[in-house]
């Protein structure tokens, strides 16, 4: 606008100097052509002139007009469609957001190949045709987001890659991992994606090989890291057990660092395996020296289950820990099974009542009334064994109406990798 202005005002200022000049000395202007001659005056020229060079310029901007338009109408198309396009991808990410799969699908095809960004209408229409179960569409609309930009090829893998595990088509997720991370082993996501894989196929073995570089990348948080550290040692050391393998078992608990084996979890289950294999006296001196650092009830029971090479300081132990924590009924029942073990009836009459004076149990009852039984007090060992059936029983029906009720409250699984861990923690072996 402020140009236009600009020349008009020169136009006009042009226009009124020569009109001044001319007005102060008309003159004339002779033309002559063969036998045909023009005389006029030099204001009519200068106007004459001005229109021919006014008619020639808007004859050219016409005709230059009319050749580019075609190209100019070419392209008022494109930018129509291409706003169609993003308005189909806008309409379609509100639809997926929304949960309706199909409106999904549909707005994000019907301008994808108008669009500037096909990939993420590929894309997402993937991810829609995933939650259809219709696999065929998926890979196909995968396919596509390929072709429409090649170099894409890590963005569209990975895609793929989440797909297909959330479908639990583990083969095809292995391979399509497996070329990328020949492309980027590194990778934040593809190293995700593998442990999640990992995870579905209780690769245990695998995974253990994968958790360094999981950690150096820190591809999860490190409180998850360390749930997962837990679930994998746990399930191999559980393999080695099922497999009968005591060798392949401390094998596997050599490998474990240094940090998880002061743990409680790990202690647990590496212990309760050694004691199915015979091996007490290599659970006893680890019980011992965790329990010297961090007392642990469970750890305490166990210890009193474990068949060590020289009971009397095995009591000893136990005896010192209970001194702490007099009224520990896990304490009390171990001093009265090591008291049995080593014969000391009396105090391990003392213990296991006192243990039952905290906290009835069953298997505190079951040891007492065996050891009334053997002290020849049928009668006492009979009541003990009633108690015993008692409390059973009285148990088992509070984990039934327990099991129902969480039952009705269990929530669907997640299929994040953070769900997956949380699992993973849950089933630990205690």
């Amino acid at each position: 606008m402020v140009k236009f202005l600009v020349g008009l005002f020169l136009v006009l200022f042009a226009a009124t100097a020569a009109a001044l000049l001319l007005l102060s000395d008309a003159g004339y202007v002779l033309i002559a052509v063969g036998n045909w001659t023009v005389e006029m005056s030099l204001a009519v020229l200068v106007v004459l002139v001005l229109i021919a060079f006014a008619l020639l310029y808007y004859t050219l901007r016409l005709t230059g007009g009319a050749v580019r338009l075609p190209q100019r109408w070419r392209g008022w198309r494109e930018r129509r469609r291409s706003l169609k396009a993003q308005r189909g991808l806008t309409e379609g990410l509100l639809a997926f957001a929304e949960g309706d799969w199909t409106q999904a699908e549909r707005r994000l095809l019907q301008r994808a190949d108008d669009s500037e960004t096909p990939l993420l209408h590929y894309l997402s229409a993937a991810r829609a045709a995933q939650e259809l179960g219709a696999d065929e569409r998926r890979d196909h609309y995968l396919r596509l987001a390929h072709e429409s930009l090649p170099d894409a090829r890590l963005a569209i893998g990975l895609t793929q890659a989440e797909l297909q595990l959330e479908h639990r088509q583990l083969e095809q997720a292995e391979s399509t991992l497996t070329q990328l991370q020949r492309k980027a082993p590194r990778h934040r996501q593809v190293l995700k994606l593998q442990m999640r894989l990992l995870l579905e196929l209780n690769d245990w073995l695998r995974l253990r090989n994968l958790l360094p570089e999981l950690r150096r990348r820190k591809v999860i948080p490190a409180n998850e890291y360390t749930v997962l550290e837990l679930k994998v040692y746990g399930e191999l050391l559980d393999a080695a057990a099922v497999d009968g393998d005591a060798d392949a078992l401390v094998a596997v608990w050599q490998r474990v660092p240094k940090d998880l084996r002061a743990g409680e979890l790990l202690v647990l289950t590496y212990v309760r395996h050694l004691i199915r294999f015979d091996r007490g006296s290599l659970a006893e001196p680890l019980l011992r020296e965790t329990l010297n650092r961090r007392m642990s009830d469970r750890l305490a029971h166990l210890y009193g289950l474990v068949e060590g090479s020289n009971p009397a300081r095995q009591l000893e132990a136990a005896e010192s820990w209970l001194a702490g924590d007099p009224r520990n009924p896990a304490l009390l029942l171990t001093v009265g099974r090591l008291a049995l073990r080593t014969k000391l009836w009396g105090k391990a009459r003392g213990a296991l009542e006192g243990s039952l004076a905290v906290q009835p149990s069953v298997e505190t009852q079951r040891e007492l009334g065996a050891l009334l039984e053997h002290l020849g007090e049928h009668e006492a060992a009979a009541a003990c064994y009633r108690e015993a059936a008692r409390l059973a029983a009285e148990a088992a029906n509070h984990l039934a109406m327990g099991s129902g009720t969480v039952g009705a409250m269990r929530l669907p699984s997640q299929d994040s990798a953070e769900g997956e861990l949380l699992r993973a923690a849950g089933s630990q072996p205690v």
